[in-house]
């Protein structure tokens, strides 16, 4: 057998925001029939939401201790302090992982985690099996990480100088450029028209032809997400990125992160309600968390992008346990963090 067969094959979940990654590994995990699969979580942000989530999944076989998690620090920044000495880990346990999952951060670029895998302690171990890129349809359907071209260019007529810069824009084209598979997720929200245009968009932005699959609520066959067989990291080129020239060198400065506690809830209608204005007042991007209601024994787990929410209880409070939710909040740099807070709190005081 070669050396090439017997490393363990990874699998790159990425997508930006919202996109339903976490929803999709979940499904993942509930149908792994058995495999030891590991999963590695990275979140942007101090608050670790989908960890927690897929810890709590209640998935027969779903070990907690292969739920790995790193939180406030992108993988595709910090390969060497984070990402390598975790995947060494798992490679060394006892009992070490059939497969590998790494759900990145919504803001992360895959290439560098990609160019990571040529490491000499991980490059005869592993391989990466496949980057699935899963993709919020009705976000790419509302021109949410597009350019209009013909703005663009009439901008840059005006200034000449202006150094026209959409990083909502190259994030999703970057993890666009990066997948063997794309996850048209959310597909239940649009029609067959407008599925077709999105469709249409990422065939026209992807650099070589990729397979795309619909789901809604992140079901996708196993068999169709395992077993690609791209071996990734020697595929680079085929893969550009908006940051080739930068030596694999990212920095988040266009996005930030905070995080605001809130009181128990008296309605779960007017606590969405809530979050859905403050989403659409702030520009948020993204929002992600839990709170309790009265008189509900269970948490209250909620995800939103833009002013677009779901929500579920999720799992038991334990006697006792402090009732104070945590939403984290997500968006382009300049966001006013303590409007946001005090329209939470204010609104949402008991």
């Amino acid at each position: 057998m070669t050396a090439a067969k017997t490393r363990v094959p990874v699998t790159i979940i990425t997508g930006f925001l919202g996109a339903g990654k976490t929803t999709l590994l979940r499904h993942l995990l509930s149908r792994a029939q058995g495999h030891r699969i590991a999963v590695v979580v990275n979140e942007f942000g101090s608050l670790g939401i989908d960890g927690e989530i897929l810890r709590g999944c209640g998935v027969e076989g779903c070990r907690e201790e292969d739920i790995v998690e790193l939180t406030n620090g992108c993988l595709c920044c910090t390969v060497a302090d984070d990402f390598l000495p975790t995947m060494e880990a798992l490679l060394d346990r006892a009992d070490p992982p059939e497969h590998v999952v790494i759900e990145t951060s919504g803001l992360a670029l895959p290439k560098p985690l990609l160019k990571a895998f040529g490491w000499p302690t991980v490059r005869n171990r592993m391989t990466v099996d496949g980057v699935v890129a899963v993709v919020d349809a009705p976000a790419v359907a509302a021109g949410r990480f597009a350019d209009d071209p013909q703005a663009v260019e009439a901008q840059r007529a005006e200034d000449p100088s202006l150094d026209h810069d959409n990083p909502l824009a190259e994030v999703f084209e970057d993890q666009i450029n990066a997948a063997d598979l794309v996850v048209l997720n959310k597909t239940d929200l649009l029609d067959a028209a407008q599925l077709a245009a999105v469709e249409q968009h990422i065939r026209d932005h992807a650099p070589r032809p990729v397979q795309i699959v619909r789901a809604t609520e992140g079901k996708v066959d196993p068999a169709v997400l395992l077993g690609i067989g791209a071996a990734a990291e020697s595929d680079l080129a085929a893969r550009p990125s908006h940051h080739d020239a930068e030596d694999g060198e990212h920095e988040h400065d266009d996005f930030e992160s905070f995080v605001v506690a809130v009181p128990e809830q008296h309605s779960v209608d007017e606590f969405l309600t809530t979050l859905q204005n403050t989403a659409r007042s702030f520009d948020v991007l993204r929002m992600k968390g839990f709170a309790s209601v009265a008189g509900k024994p269970m948490r209250l787990a909620v995800q939103g992008v833009g002013s677009r929410f779901r929500h579920e209880f999720d799992r038991p409070l334990g006697v006792g346990e402090d009732r104070t939710g945590r939403i984290v909040v997500i968006g382009q740099k300049g966001l006013d963090a303590t409007a946001i807070a005090t329209a939470l709190a204010g609104h949402l005081a008991a």
